[in-house]
């Protein structure tokens, strides 16, 4: 073979391998890629929460459990109560996590800013001050009650009170919105699940 013949060769080989390239141009139908499985949702973590026991600040009697969670709108505080008497009753966060002489070591509204104000849930007074608690005629607390400016990191180790009297959400006529004495307690744990 002469060497002419062989550059020959070379030639058409490289002709043929341009022409190959020419052809994968941008027009070219592209090769599918294969199919992915689409990704594995993962559910979000779940939100903290607590439930804690309510007991008679006079007798000591369990009164049943309340269910706090964090919501995007706030803690929820879900009730599971009886023997309460029915109507509105004032419900609170307290400072101290103890529900001693008859609910009066709990001291008073958990108010970390000290603002010394009463002006409930929505108000920018105590962070302690929560939607009233409702109780039906035959002495039970099932309603669920949000409050917004709350998470359940803010209270734990403190205690969650409820009292004789409905809240007007002022400290006018009557000092904490005249919801008198305690009459059921729970100490919030330390630490939530």
């Amino acid at each position: 073979m002469s060497v002419g013949t062989h550059a020959t060769r070379r030639r058409i080989v490289l002709a043929l391998l341009l022409a190959g390239v020419a052809g994968c141009d941008d027009d070219s139908p592209a090769t599918p890629m294969p199919a992915m499985a689409p990704a594995p949702e993962i559910p979000p973590p779940p939100m903290p929460s607590v439930e804690v026991e309510i007991h008679a600040t006079d007798s000591g009697v369990s009164l049943g459990s309340v269910l706090i969670e964090d919501t995007a709108d706030g803690a929820r505080f879900t009730p599971d109560l009886t023997r309460l008497t029915p109507g509105e009753h004032g419900f609170h966060v307290h400072a101290n996590p103890d529900c001693g002489m008859s609910g009066q070591n709990a001291g008073g509204h958990y108010d970390p800013a000290n603002t010394g104000r009463h002006e409930g849930p929505n108000g920018n007074g105590h962070l302690g001050d929560l939607p009233r608690l409702v109780v039906d005629g035959g002495g039970a607390a099932t309603a669920a009650v949000v409050a917004p400016r709350v998470r359940v990191s803010d209270i734990l180790g403190r205690a969650l009170m409820v009292h004789g009297g409905g809240d007007n959400y002022s400290d006018m006529p009557a000092p904490l919105g005249g919801g008198g004495a305690r009459v059921a307690c729970a100490v919030i744990p330390d630490t939530a699940t």
